[in-house]
């Protein structure tokens, strides 16, 4: 799978350039040039960024999400952001930190759909393992819709270690995970927090379930035993996002 590079997809090459990431240059296919390829040609223009017209074809042997969509951008690998750049987000907004901690998200779809809707919810940071899980691939960048530009994302050797250090700064850890002693909706999930969530096949490895300070559960109505993992993380950061709006 091809790391860092490319930043394929409309949506996602005007949120690179919105959001000051470094562009080499954008490449279009010839013959796409209407609608938003033409705001991303504008905007370019403006930011100084070479476009270059090439066939489709040769978008289509470059692409790695095949849905470019007519456009690929040449970008600087993303820059990952250290934990405390995570937290200094939260005293720059005066806000208790609201971070996502994951546990080896391994489907690139899955790490996108979660970091968008971190950023949706006025989460602070992200904070991902190097090891056994998707990085910031071009599929992860697509299916995050650009988010990616716009919330800090953190890769740490060992999550449970940074759990703890977490832990010190004062920030309550709550997991998500289907033995949970308690609904995710009657927890007090307001003041500084990290929500954990586990892998889609796993769940959450247990040395960092212990290392959790409580446990929630989504009630399952259904024959279906658990959800996809970021449809399960999105469901619970939009409680953290409602309780805090009710404070």
């Amino acid at each position: 799978m091809r790391e860092e590079g490319y930043v394929e997809g409309r949506n996602p090459v005007m949120e690179a350039i919105k959001g000051g990431r470094e562009i080499d240059k954008i490449l279009i296919a010839k013959g796409s040039e209407q609608g938003s390829i033409q705001k991303i040609i504008g905007m370019a223009k403006d930011k100084k960024i070479v476009t270059q017209y090439v066939e489709k074809a040769k978008l289509d042997a470059m692409s790695e999400t095949k849905a470019h969509q007519g456009v690929i951008a040449l970008v600087t690998p993303y820059s990952y952001k250290s934990v405390d750049d995570i937290i200094k987000v939260a005293e720059d907004r005066d806000e208790d930190p609201f971070i996502i901690i994951l546990d080896e998200i391994e489907d690139p779809h899955n790490l996108g759909a979660i970091i968008r809707t971190a950023e949706c919810v006025g989460a602070h940071g992200v904070i991902i393992p190097k090891r056994r899980a998707v990085g910031l691939t071009p599929v992860v960048i697509k299916a995050s819709a650009g988010a990616v530009e716009h919330i800090n994302i953190a890769k740490v050797s060992n999550i449970a270690s940074t759990i703890e250090e977490l832990k010190e700064k004062g920030i309550w850890i709550y997991g998500a995970d289907m033995g949970g002693e308690q609904d995710y909706f009657k927890r007090d999930l307001t003041g500084p927090i990290a929500i954990v969530v586990g892998s889609e096949g796993k769940g959450i490895g247990r040395l960092i379930k212990e290392k959790c300070d409580f446990l929630v559960k989504i009630p399952m109505a259904g024959k279906v035993a658990s959800l996809n993992a970021s449809v399960a993380a999105s469901v619970i950061m939009y409680e953290v996002l409602r309780q805090r709006g009710l404070k």
